[in-house]
């Protein structure tokens, strides 16, 4: 039963085949994203809604359009969902194929790293939704079988990941082949001035909504270790001894790095590691995640492209072997622990050259984050290493 003054999705209006969607996947209240984005959606007018990954927007976007679409005639492409990631896309894609089950609703991937066959059958077979990346729709657009301008809703999902990734050339040229009368979503982590230029272009009057920035989640153990950059290897072999890392998510920054960490893990710990990154196949991807899973492969090192496409459960660490480069990727990534109101540890390893990026983060998230210290491997006595803990560390700032 809803909370006491919480919507639910029955009372947003919502046709009855989403609802017994819905309730397929054991979703009975919508998140406050949802409850602000659905009711604006269903309108059919355009809107901008600032939200990160985790807080429901997928739902956000699919439910509403799939509303519209419910008892109209079937077999013609009409909803595409742009997304920066394979990861993000599968995720997409499994979530439009459950939430339209009872609507009847087909959707297909349009992703890199796996051959194009399929996914051209999928689409002359009169797939109605595509979720896509740029790179290999544009592939795809060469090509006489797939037709955009059929399309009347368009979502560009993370616009802001689209840009730091290069893809803005590509979404332009895929968005021009759409429907003009068509209805578009945007959806964004942040809004910087060239996501807001990019709305400007693509959006007639557009709703703007948000929520609230992510927080991070109770139940979450932060530590920090100041630790020298030849040193971050080691301190982690030492950790992962620790009978209690039974299912652990290492974050790096580049590709090089995750594949040699990764054998580094297997072959001084015992323990199998996997790696995953954008150079990586799909299926090779798609195969760590699953053995990641599973519990047959519990250490799994993940790059920045990455890391957003990564949504499994009981995962008990996370380490950021690099600072991340904001603090909304520090709260997105320390995320994948700790979830529906299991514990989790977030572990961060600090040298001295990421001590700025890394107090920006406490900034943002109002909080000093305990220092731990591991005989052999701490530096924070040196000179211009990251500033020492807070007395109170751990409290959140008045």
């Amino acid at each position: 039963m809803p909370l006491e003054g919480r919507l639910s999705f029955a009372s947003l209006g919502l046709a009855p085949p989403l609802l017994e969607g819905l309730t397929d996947m054991g979703f009975s209240e919508p998140t406050p994203i949802q409850e602000k984005a659905i009711p604006l959606a269903m309108t059919g007018g355009d809107l901008i809604a600032s939200a990160s990954t985790g807080t429901g927007k997928t739902a956000a976007f699919l439910l509403p359009i799939f509303h519209q679409m419910v008892g109209t005639e079937p077999g013609t492409l009409r909803v595409l969902v742009l997304t920066p990631t394979r990861e993000l896309a599968l995720q997409i894609d499994e979530q439009a194929l459950a939430l339209g089950y009872h609507a009847g609703f087909s959707s297909v991937a349009v992703i890199g790293g796996v051959k194009m066959g399929p996914q051209e059958e999928a689409i002359k077979a009169g797939a109605e939704i595509m979720v896509a990346t740029p790179g290999r729709l544009i592939d795809h657009l060469r090509f006489p079988h797939i037709d955009l301008s059929t399309v009347t809703y368009l979502v560009i999902d993370e616009a802001d990941r689209m840009f730091d990734m290069g893809f803005l050339p590509d979404v332009h040229r895929i968005i021009s082949r759409t429907s003009k009368q068509r209805q578009t979503l945007l959806f964004s982590a942040t809004m910087p001035p060239k996501v807001r230029s990019l709305a400007d272009e693509v959006l007639t009057d557009p709703t703007v909504v948000a929520v609230a920035a992510a927080r991070m989640a109770e139940g979450l153990v932060q530590r920090a270790f100041l630790v020298a950059p030849d040193r971050k290897g080691p301190l982690l072999g030492r950790l992962l001894e620790h009978k209690s890392t039974s299912s652990v998510i290492v974050f790096v920054k580049r590709k090089r790095d995750a594949n040699q960490l990764a054998r580094l893990i297997t072959r001084n710990t015992g323990r199998k590691a996997a790696s995953i990154h954008s150079d990586r196949t799909q299926q090779e991807r798609v195969d760590a995640l699953e053995a990641f899973r599973k519990g047959a492969c519990p250490i799994l090192v993940a790059t920045d492209v990455a890391a957003r496409g990564i949504d499994v459960d009981n995962v008990t660490h996370v380490v950021h072997y690099n600072v991340p480069h904001s603090a909304e990727d520090y709260i997105h990534r320390s995320g994948r622990t700790a979830r529906a109101g299991q514990k989790g540890t977030v572990l961060t390893f600090v040298s001295r050259s990421e001590a700025s990026d890394f107090a920006a983060i406490e900034k943002h998230i109002e909080m000093d984050i305990p220092r731990a210290k591991l005989k052999g491997f701490d530096h924070g006595s040196e000179k211009g290493s990251a500033k020492p803990r807070a007395k109170g560390g751990g409290r959140r700032r008045r």
